[in-house]
């Protein structure tokens, strides 16, 4: 019979280098092979999760390079009321994640301080995920709306300190179960409204081109500079300072490179939904 190998213990999360270390750690099975039974039929050890203890709180905050200066988003600002809101409930900060200079439309993926919030969470480290406003979390409703059910399908609960969001309770709950449902019909109008005006595009001759393989954040952003009079040398020149890739992975951005971008689906898509009020 295989040797069982031994359980491994290590430490999970990346917790602000201003906070004592916990000790919070996880408990994994260190590659564990598969162990045949009484009968001879085999079966895999699992990982496994310590259960967060209640009242422990990983605190995120954030701000995007606009609002840096902007009066009650500092960083400082909000981890003061995260501290206050902690205190209040009795409850103890485990760890502390930050994104500094990035914007919430971004996803969880573009944003590290976020993923390791999350992972705090479903690793067991943490029960709570606060923030000190729901638009910490994220600007649109939908990617709020995903983070607090991963955080709810780990166990967990999200608090935001101006009472915005609340899942620790009954009625918190309920009210998120709210917002996931005028998500949804928020999603179906602004699809029916941008179908509606690609169609009119269509109807007026309108040649739309192929869907764009840059991320929508770089196609609104060349969309909103040339709607706002800026040249495609100059928007092409901006790409390039600030390093932004083009859709082949390459470095160097060009005004026909611009120009194929503007022509294409998702730019269209982008003008359609601005005509469309959405």
């Amino acid at each position: 019979m295989d040797a069982w190998r031994p359980l491994r213990r290590c430490r999970v999360g990346r917790p602000d280098p201003r906070l004592r270390p916990h000790g919070s750690v996880a408990v994994v099975a260190a590659d564990a092979p598969e162990q045949p039974g009484a009968h001879g039929r085999g079966w895999a050890v699992s990982r496994r999760r310590r259960a967060a203890e209640p009242g422990t709180v990983v605190a995120y905050v954030r701000v995007s390079t606009d609002e840096q200066a902007a009066s009650g988003a500092g960083l400082e600002a909000q981890r003061a009321a995260i501290e206050s809101e902690v205190a209040r409930r009795g409850w103890r900060i485990v760890e502390w994640h930050t994104d500094e200079g990035l914007s919430g439309g971004k996803g969880v993926a573009g944003r590290p301080g976020l993923a390791a919030s999350l992972a705090a969470v479903e690793q067991g480290v943490a029960s709570v995920l606060m923030v000190s406003k729901s638009d910490r979390l994220a600007r649109g409703l939908r990617t709020l709306l995903d983070v607090i059910d991963r955080i709810e399908r780990a166990g967990g609960a999200v608090v935001a300190t101006d009472s915005t969001i609340d899942t620790s309770t009954a009625a918190g709950r309920f009210t998120t179960q709210i917002m996931g449902g005028v998500a949804e019909l928020e999603s179906a109008m602004i699809s029916d409204r941008t179908k509606a005006a690609l169609a009119a595009k269509r109807a007026a001759g309108v040649r739309l081109g192929r869907p764009s393989s840059l991320p929508s954040e770089v196609v609104s952003r060349i969309v909103r500079e040339r709607d706002g009079g800026m040249s495609l040398p100059a928007i092409a020149r901006g790409l390039v300072a600030d390093g932004v890739p083009t859709a082949q992975g390459g470095a160097k951005w060009h005004p026909s490179t611009v120009s194929a971008v503007l022509s294409g689906q998702d730019a269209a898509r982008i003008r359609a939904e601005a005509m469309a009020g959405v």
